[in-house]
């Protein structure tokens, strides 16, 4: 029961093997509470009392709103499957409302600590210090995800015309432009990384020659904006927000970052003019005939 949906997933709706592990996770969860709770285990006669008892549980056992609702919503994905393949009418969570959950606000780096960066980055020749200043450049001037980053291939650059090819959600491709101060660290650490190995297709690779890793892209990014960043949290993530509040405040167009970041809706780009809200003011407050400044 559980099989086909994943394969649905996979096959129709094309999302990452990543975010495949997280829908069977959070099945698996719940199907170990019905078990545990109920003695049951089968999903086809789940009823919303006994998902609500779960709720209850995972909130007994202090799990954020944000992290239920991602739950909820695996479990809502697969009753319409369900539904959709006629095994069920009716889903459970017909009627159900989402925990109430707090914005949380990103703050982006600054560009003086993403210079302080790049600057630091730009000391050293050796094959890890240029695979991280690559890393660290790429992700500011093209906004990519890290999984995008982790996967590019070498075959997915092309250096002639400036331009890299991302595979992004849903296996969905787009090319990025890329600067060409950046198409310099990529030649100069094309070189150190011909010394570690000749026949991987992945373009960023470990000393020992295999592709890089989650925990070791957020350890490069922790690392460098630790030392020049007092903000919570110093993820790529973090560094793709700056990329975008960053282009917003020096006046490019929103469709063009939605294009650039990948974005399927507009809606998902405009959380980051709250960010550039601050230096639109200061355009406003300067450039306005009836600001003080100008009275």
């Amino acid at each position: 029961m559980v099989k086909p949906f994943l394969d649905y997933l996979y096959l129709e709706k094309k999302y990452s093997e990543h975010t495949i592990i997280a829908y069977q996770k959070d099945l698996n969860s719940f199907q170990r509470f019905l078990q545990i709770t109920f003695d049951q285990d089968s999903l086809l006669t789940v009823n919303y009392s006994q998902i609500r008892s779960w709720i209850v549980a995972l909130v007994d056992d202090e799990i954020s709103n944000r992290t239920i609702n991602r739950k909820i919503s695996s479990l809502k994905s697969f009753y319409k499957f369900l539904q959709k393949s006629n095994q069920i009418t009716v889903s459970p969570l017909q009627k159900h409302k989402a925990l109430k959950v707090a914005k949380k606000v990103q703050v982006p780096f600054s560009t003086k600590e993403v210079k302080s960066v790049l600057d630091a980055v730009s000391i050293s020749n050796d094959f890890v210090s240029v695979r991280n200043k690559l890393i660290v450049e790429l992700f500011y001037s093209t906004g990519i995800r890290r999984a995008e980053l982790i996967n590019i291939k070498l075959m997915d650059i092309d250096s002639n015309k400036g331009v890299l090819k991302v595979l992004g959600k849903r296996n969905k491709e787009r090319l990025v432009p890329i600067l060409k101060s950046v198409l310099n660290t990529l030649e100069t650490y094309l070189i150190e990384r011909s010394k570690i190995v000749k026949n991987s297709d992945f373009l960023f690779i470990t000393e020992k020659g295999n592709k890089i890793y989650e925990t070791l892209v957020y350890r490069v990014i922790n690392s460098y904006f630790s030392k020049v960043s007092s903000k919570v949290k110093k993820s790529p993530h973090i560094l793709r927000h700056s990329f975008a509040t960053h282009l917003l405040n020096e006046g490019a167009d929103l469709n063009s970052v939605k294009e650039l970041l990948g974005h399927t809706s507009l809606a998902s780009t405009q959380v980051y003019t709250h960010n550039s809200l601050d230096a639109i003011k200061q355009v406003y407050n300067h450039a306005h005939p009836k600001s003080k400044k100008n009275e």
